[in-house]
């Protein structure tokens, strides 16, 4: 989508940036985990120069995607308190999903979906970080009693799978609400697009009350 005046401006050039900075890091070290996840995944490791290597960038690489996305977090955490408005447009959720959005609320910049993707992201991004921190062998391991290692090595494990479900599920509702891709990666949308899926954040942008 070519920039154009008729558009809305959805990310600046500095969001969008900071969105494709936090998804690069997210595949490396997703990629990177599974190769300790399972023996099936360990070819992956080739990808970082073996496994010790993949070992050694693996927590590196987390502590840039936890760097980029509370960059993420501090932009944007305001426009994601869920309100009333939201939960009534999660109620609307199997409608959404049969194409009928006739029912659902007035959404703004992000609809309730959206928002609780974004807080359910932020607490497993948080129980990556302080877990990863009690299973780094390296550096952290030794101030940490054994059961906690052990709990810590699960609850890194499982956040992670969460985290992969997710980024997934925000995929694929990127690519089913067409536009929405676009936004991210040119910045712009089109004005009806914008009034169908986000009339409030619409209304705001253009004071257009129809």
């Amino acid at each position: 989508m070519k920039n154009n005046p008729q558009n809305l401006l959805r990310f600046t050039a500095a969001e969008r940036a900071n969105h494709w900075l936090v998804a690069i890091c997210f595949v490396l070290v997703a990629l990177s985990g599974l190769v300790f996840f399972y023996p099936a995944f360990y070819p992956l490791s080739q990808l970082f120069g073996g496994g010790v290597w993949a070992r050694i960038l693996h927590p590196f690489i987390g502590l840039l995607l936890f760097a980029a996305f509370g960059l993420m977090f501090v932009k944007f955490r305001d426009l994601n308190r869920i309100t009333a408005t939201d939960r009534e447009w999660l109620r609307h959720t199997r409608e959404l999903l049969n194409g009928d959005e006739q029912g659902l609320p007035e959404a703004g910049k992000f609809n309730g979906g959206q928002k609780l993707l974004f807080w359910l992201l932020v607490a497993c991004v948080a129980l990556l970080l302080l877990s990863g921190i009690v299973i780094w062998r390296a550096y952290f391991s030794p101030l940490f009693p054994l059961w906690l290692i052990r709990l810590a090595a699960v609850v890194h494990a499982a956040a992670g799978a969460g985290m992969i479900a997710l980024i997934l599920g925000h995929i694929y509702m990127g690519i089913w609400t067409s536009e929405s891709m676009a936004g991210m990666l040119y910045g712009q949308v089109r004005r009806p697009w914008a009034r169908l899926h986000h009339r409030a954040w619409f209304r705001q942008m253009t004071g257009d009350d129809q």
